[in-house]
């Protein structure tokens, strides 16, 4: 009878916390465009970026891509499967040590501004005509804990990830899974932290600021009741405790009929 009662407890549970962005197809295309726009991730210590400049004379922007920079300066002591030769580490400072131009402080721009900074530092000094400048950002990934269903490390080589594609990548949230209260841990570019709520059954999540991730953001999903019941553990002093009254018990009984 316990077993039964158990197996219905765990079955037990709205159907309405399952499904996403539940009507989401309400929400006015108005909305739904101005929030359609990509999202530029915004740089922080501790970021790899890469960063290209072109131009039309290749010789001209050549000192300004780092490989090449290192090349005809004659520092060879890296091999070609090193990072540093391609990629730029943003350090506790936020800043940057860029070709020719010195240091730039990135940490807390996105990645479209730090392409117009270093535009405007190279032209019209350096150049005559106004580089292409392009950042990437390397090292874009997001964590995922709790009840998914291949919790794990996300990574985004794009640079851009939003709520569904993470838990996509995840093998999906388990049954067990709690939509309604998500907790998102983000850390800022000044390394403050904030938790945030997400629900994952309101549309308006599509429109929400928090929709698209940033670079190390922790998504963590706590199991609903029937999951919390189901894993519920009697205490060892309690089931000590109930063995030994049902063995006393057993005494008893067995005493009183010897002596009738």
């Amino acid at each position: 009878m316990i077993a039964l009662l158990a197996a219905i407890l765990v079955g037990c549970g709205s159907t309405k916390e399952i499904p996403y962005v539940i009507d989401a197809g309400q929400l006015p295309a108005d909305v739904l465009a101005a929030a359609s726009r990509n999202h530029d991730p915004v740089l922080m210590p501790g970021d790899l970026v890469q960063i290209n400049v072109s131009g039309p004379d290749a010789d001209a922007v050549k000192p300004f891509n780092k490989s090449e920079y290192i090349s005809t300066t004659g520092n060879q002591s890296m091999s070609n499967q090193d990072n540093s030769i391609y990629y730029y580490l943003i350090d506790n400072a936020g800043d940057i040590e860029f070709p020719m131009v010195g240091k730039v402080h990135a940490s807390g721009m996105t990645v479209t501004e730090l392409q117009d900074h270093i535009a405007g530092q190279i032209y019209p000094r350096y150049l005559t005509v106004k580089p292409g400048v392009e950042v990437r950002l390397q090292n874009f990934r997001v964590y995922t804990v709790g009840e998914f269903s291949s919790p794990g490390v996300v990574r985004a080589p794009n640079g851009r990830l939003n709520v569904l594609e993470a838990i996509a990548q995840s093998g999906d949230l388990t049954i067990q899974g709690r939509r309604d209260n998500i907790m998102l841990i983000r850390t800022n570019s000044d390394g403050s932290r904030v938790v945030k709520t997400l629900n994952l059954n309101d549309p308006k999540l599509l429109v929400s600021p928090d929709f698209n991730l940033q670079q190390n953001d922790i998504l963590y999903v706590e199991p609903n009741a029937s999951r919390a019941r189901s894993s519920w553990q009697m205490p060892p002093g309690v089931s000590f405790g109930l063995t030994l009254l049902g063995t006393l018990m057993s005494i008893t009984t067995f005493v009183v009929t010897l002596t009738k």
